[in-house]
């Protein structure tokens, strides 16, 4: 087949609002599960450990400590099953995959919060201690 036409079928199942989470985040996964007749929505909810894959095929692995065993799940980010997915906190991480994640426990799971203010730094004690100085000689 022509990758030209495989592309629009593609195109056509991608998700219509994009989700923008990264590695290291904490996220709440809301995915639809159907028992009989009944649909419902069930939150599965912890840390992307790691994102793979491209297009259609792109897959995102979530784990979470669940009765103080490690349980984790992939989730596919253009599945009609997956219904939103909301980023509770971004983590700081400088890897594409966490998998060392696996043998840490408690605390040491935990990954350290991106501060919010970060880039718009307020100096060092000297800086402002050399500011009203400034002010009273000029």
């Amino acid at each position: 087949m022509n990758q030209a036409i495989l592309d629009k079928i593609e195109s056509e199942q991608f998700r219509k609002n994009p989700v923008d989470f990264g590695v290291g985040d904490s996220v709440k996964v809301h995915t639809k599960v159907v028992e009989g007749d009944k649909e419902r929505i069930q939150i599965f909810a912890g840390v992307v450990i790691g994102r793979r894959g491209r297009g259609l095929n792109s897959t995102f692995t979530v784990r979470r400590i669940s009765y103080g065993e490690g349980v984790e799940r992939v989730f596919p980010v253009h599945s009609p099953r997956v219904e939103k997915v909301e980023v509770e906190r971004k983590g700081s991480v400088r890897r594409a995959k966490l998998t060392y994640l696996r043998k840490r426990l408690g605390k040491g799971a935990t990954l350290v919060k991106e501060k919010e203010g970060r880039a718009t730094g307020t100096g060092s004690a000297k800086g402002k201690a050399a500011k009203p100085e400034a002010a009273a000689v000029a």
